[in-house]
């Protein structure tokens, strides 16, 4: 099979399409991948010169930094992006075209294959749970809108990492009839063992709210804070945190090591249709705190520590640093529940939905 996908540089969807794209190849797909939203950090191309180095011609990745359609100036998203898409898909010669962006689910018509969309996150869903649901009505909005609307109706499938992110998306927007909830999956490279330290991690973009990241501004704690992650946005400015360390944007193999000497992993989010983040402090050794919020408890079941506020954490770390015991027993609890999530479960998911959706239109092309 000869697959299309797209991903984007700026957050979490590039681990995700990492992951995926490495999975697929180690499958014996052969997969073209495209990126958007930024041009690629060297970190970034270094992925990808290692995917191309290992696969070959099995393998392809084409960057443009068309922006994506939850940015400003998203009036150019669509075309931006069709140029490089179509592009990729002739040379390629593309089976099945799998988007981490809404707007491209309109490309069924213009490639001539099947669209898969993939809903990592909405603005919508963001606003309700960051915002109270209320965002201004703007070009802005309404092309977003207009764009997400326009490439559901075009995909052949729509999926989801969690039950609750599907729902949310349909409170919102029409969705295709086949969905599937695809949970995220990972594979860890092996990292060198360092001595744990009594300290607690959280990553992030620092500069968007549904992180929640200022929340640590009022936690009380003798364990100390590390805060890894990007500080500005399109001017946004991080608040800055007294009790913190900053270590700013990390390659994804130095996150990795400061998950590894670490003890607790901190997911301040106050929106998070999954998060991949944890899932790798846990994997690396890290007990998960949490905020209560559903999408995570369908994560993380009764294998986090969950707060509501910062005085709830506050009291969590407070009985970590008093009882290790309490402390190892979380961690180990939540390396069972990260284990779950493997790349090669995602993969196979994927695939299916793959084949079922070709299968589909040659039936119909029949």
């Amino acid at each position: 099979m000869r697959l299309l996908i797209t991903t984007d540089t700026v957050g979490g969807v590039w681990r995700f399409g990492i992951e995926l794209v490495e999975g697929l190849l180690e499958a014996g797909e052969s997969v073209a991948l495209v990126s958007f939203g930024r041009m690629p950090t060297g970190s970034q191309r270094s992925e990808c010169k290692r995917l191309s180095d290992r696969w070959g011609h099995r393998f392809d990745y084409s960057a443009s930094d068309a922006p994506l359609e939850w940015m400003q100036g998203n009036s150019k998203s669509y075309e931006q992006g069709l140029k490089v898409i179509k592009q990729a898909a002739h040379i390629f010669g593309a089976e099945i075209f799998h988007s981490n962006q809404f707007c491209y689910g309109v490309c069924a018509t213009e490639l001539g294959i099947p669209v898969i969309v993939t809903a990592h996150s909405d603005v919508l869903s963001w606003a309700h749970a960051c915002r109270g649901g209320v965002l201004g009505d703007t070009d802005w909005l309404r092309c977003y809108c207009a764009l997400v609307q326009m490439g559901l109706d075009s995909a052949a499938a729509i999926a989801a990492p969690t039950e609750w992110m599907l729902r949310n998306l349909s409170m919102h927007f029409d969705l295709p009839r086949q969905r599937r909830i695809i949970a995220n999956g990972i594979e860890l490279p092996l990292v060198p063992s360092s001595p744990r330290e009594l300290q607690a991690v959280t990553a992030g973009r620092l500069w968007d709210e549904a992180k929640g990241i200022s929340l640590l501004r009022s936690v009380q704690s003798e364990i100390p804070f590390i805060v890894a992650g990007t500080s500005n946005c399109d001017g946004h400015e991080a608040a800055l945190i007294p009790n913190a360390q900053y270590y700013g944007e990390l390659t994804h193999d130095q996150l990795l090591h400061l998950f590894s000497r670490s003890a607790i992993y901190i997911c301040t989010s106050r929106y998070e249709p999954f998060g991949l983040a944890p899932i790798e402090a846990a994997l690396c050794g890290c007990a998960v705190v949490a905020r209560d919020i559903e999408s995570l408890r369908e994560v993380w079941d009764d294998a986090a520590v969950y707060f509501d506020t910062a005085q709830g954490l506050s009291d969590i770390l407070v009985s970590f640093a008093q009882d290790p015991s309490r402390l190892s027993a979380q961690q180990q609890l939540a390396m069972a529940r990260a284990q779950r999530f493997t790349r090669s479960r995602m993969v196979a998911e994927y695939q299916a939905l793959y084949a079922t959706v070709l299968e589909k239109e040659y039936a119909c092309a029949g």
